[in-house]
C-alpha cells in the first residue's frame, strides 16, 4: 500500500514529467543507461492524440478461453465470466496504469464501463496490449486509453483475466507492478523504479541541453557544430 508521502512524492513527480519532460527525452537517457528495451510496440497508441498516461503500473494477465467451460474443467475461473477482471479492475489505486497484455487479438480488452469505474477510482489510464471498445463512451469521459485500435467483440465468451499485480512482458519489454509508466503519442515508455531516479534527473538535464542547442541553431550554428559543442542532437 502506498503511504501518504510516497503518494505526494509520486503527484508531485507526475505533474513535473507532465509539464517539463516527453517520453523520448527520457527514452534517450534509458539508452544512455543501457536500458534500451524499454518502449512498447509503436502500435499501441492514444484513443486521441491528446491523451498522456503518467502513472505506476498495475500489470494484468489475459489469456484466451474457447468455451464457456467443459463438463471436465477443474481450473479454479472455468466457469468464472470474465475471469479476475472485476476483481483487477476494482484493485485499482490512485494514479495506476492498468497494463493487460497475454490475449490474442480477437477482443476488446478495455471498454466504456471499466473506463468508468477506473475514473471514479482515480486511475491515470489504461495501456492495453490489444483492443478497446466504445470509444465514443471513453472520449467523453476523457479518461486515458492507450491500444493496438478499436474493435468491438466482447471479451466475455473469449478471454479471462488470470492473474493482476504480477510482472508480465509486453514484446520483450519487462512490467513490473508500481513501474513508472509515461505514454504520450510518440511511444509508451517504461522505467524501472531502480532506474527512474537517476532517469528524470538525466533527462531533465538533456532537456535543458536541447533548449540551449535549439536556441545555438536558431542563431545559425551548424548540426555539426551543435552536436560537438553540446553533445545532443
Amino acid at each position: 500500500m502506498t503511504t501518504g508521502s510516497a503518494a505526494a512524492g509520486d503527484a508531485a513527480l507526475f505533474e513535473m514529467l507532465r509539464s517539463d519532460l516527453f517520453t523520448a527525452v527520457i527514452g534517450d537517457v534509458l539508452d544512455v543507461m543501457g536500458y534500451r528495451r524499454q518502449f512498447l510496440s509503436p502500435g499501441i497508441a492514444p484513443l486521441q492524440p491528446g491523451m498522456k498516461i503518467v502513472g505506476r503500473a498495475m500489470p494484468v494477465l489475459e489469456a484466451d478461453v474457447f468455451s464457456d467451460g467443459d463438463a471436465g474443467s477443474i481450473g479454479p475461473l472455468a466457469r468464472k465470466p470474465f475471469g479476475l477482471m472485476m476483481e483487477a479492475l476494482d484493485d485499482l489505486r490512485e494514479n495506476e496504469v492498468y497494463v493487460a497484455t497475454g490475449s490474442s487479438l480477437r477482443y476488446a480488452l478495455w471498454g466504456g464501463l471499466m473506463s468508468t469505474r477506473a475514473q471514479i477510482l482515480k486511475a491515470a489510464g489504461a495501456i492495453l496490449d490489444g483492443f478497446a471498445r466504445d470509444a465514443g463512451e471513453i472520449e467523453a469521459l476523457g479518461f486515458p486509453v492507450f491500444s493496438r485500435g478499436l474493435y468491438a467483440q466482447d471479451q466475455g465468451p473469449r478471454g479471462k483475466v488470470i492473474d493482476y499485480r504480477c510482472t508480465v512482458e509486453i514484446g520483450g519489454v519487462r512490467v513490473a507492478p508500481g513501474d513508472l509508466v509515461y505514454a504520450d503519442r510518440e511511444g509508451v515508455l517504461i522505467i524501472p523504479r531502480e532506474a527512474e531516479q537517476e532517469a528524470i534527473a538525466r533527462a531533465l538535464e538533456k532537456a535543458s541541453t536541447e533548449n540551449r542547442v535549439a536556441k545555438a541553431i536558431r542563431g545559425g550554428m551548424s548540426a555539426c557544430e551543435a552536436f560537438a559543442t553540446f553533445g545532443v542532437m
